[in-house]
């Protein structure tokens, strides 16, 4: 089978086709023919060489795809911790769910990381709850995109941000109450002139960095800080006498290095109370871009670069 390789120099990605042997699916895995897969920022922190894969998964980069059983000929989604940029996958069956009859199945490669991600985080973690409000930095991303929806699919309100100001209406598009362009506008501002003090319970967080004083400003009383990546910077300065007052919680959290039977059970709540938003045309997948594998050095540096809205993805043939 074909898999991709790819390498980052001065910035720049070359992606080879390789072969490798179709994997043999071990004892509680499936094998999957991939009609498509999602690129994600973890693909290129394994290029890169700071992300490898977890003990025991496949070293073939790519964390999402769509596709077939090859056994059953099932449509079906599936998140992995490796192996998805490939015409075959090794998946296990408790990370499969069934491909939403209201999308096509290359479309729905862009579901698995990033609405899982959102999910765990938003509903697991962090106990959002109708009627709240949340903030979501980096909005325009894939998980930032799945993250809108999912959280107005919830019943909770909206904030978002973006440093582009071309991606401003996505977030308006895609649900969002407030969309505001950092560092244009003043974040905690914007959300106290529009819903007042201490206002957000729950805060989704990829970016960290000097944005974390304005979190915690706008954060309610109990509010949660889930923080999922770094992109702005690991060592922020963080007001502990406040964080103590607000009695807040910053919590970090990761998914894939979680277990196989914490996604398991991550993927069955996914299945019983998400999925039937995107078979009732309630949710679905914003896609920048698809590109055919030999394309994919291109989708590779315009997710490196920003450029992206929503997903990116790599078409099997």
């Amino acid at each position: 089978m074909r898999s991709l390789h790819a390498t980052e120099r001065d910035g720049r990605y070359t992606v080879q086709l390789v072969e490798r042997d179709i994997p043999r699916p071990a004892a509680g895995e499936v094998l999957v023919r991939v009609a498509a897969s999602g690129l994600n920022r973890a693909d290129l922190s394994q290029v890169a060489g700071r992300y490898p894969p977890p003990p025991g998964e496949s070293d073939i980069l790519g964390l999402e795809l769509s596709g077939h059983v090859a056994e059953s000929g099932a449509a079906v989604c599936a998140l992995v911790a490796g192996g998805a940029h490939a015409e075959y996958a090794a998946v296990p069956e408790g990370q499969l769910f069934p491909a939403p009859r209201s999308l096509d199945l290359v479309r729905a490669a862009g579901i698995p990381e990033a609405y899982l991600t959102a999910f765990v985080n938003l509903v697991g973690t962090a106990a959002l709850e109708r009627g709240q409000r949340v903030l979501i930095h980096a909005g325009a991303s894939g998980v930032g995109l799945a993250a809108i929806a999912l959280a107005r699919f919830l019943g909770a309100a909206v904030a978002a941000t973006t440093r582009s100001p071309e991606k401003v209406q996505a977030l308006i598009q895609a649900g969002a109450t407030l969309a505001l362009q950092t560092p244009k506008d003043d974040v905690a501002a914007a959300v106290e002139h529009a819903w007042g003090t201490n206002a957000i319970d729950v805060v989704l967080d990829p970016v960290g960095g000097p944005g974390m004083e304005q979190n915690l400003r706008v954060l309610a009383t109990g509010g949660r800080i889930v923080v999922i990546a770094t992109m702005g910077g690991a060592r922020p300065e963080i007001d502990l006498s406040l964080l103590m007052r607000k009695r807040a919680a910053v919590i970090g959290s990761t998914l894939r290095a979680r277990s196989r039977a914490e996604k398991a059970r991550l993927v069955s709540r996914f299945r019983a109370e998400v999925l039937p938003g995107f078979d009732d045309g309630r949710l679905g997948v914003v896609v920048d871009t698809v590109y055919p594998p030999a394309r994919a050095g291109e989708a590779l540096q315009r997710m490196r670069e920003n450029q992206s809205v929503g997903k990116l993805l790599i078409a099997w043939p």
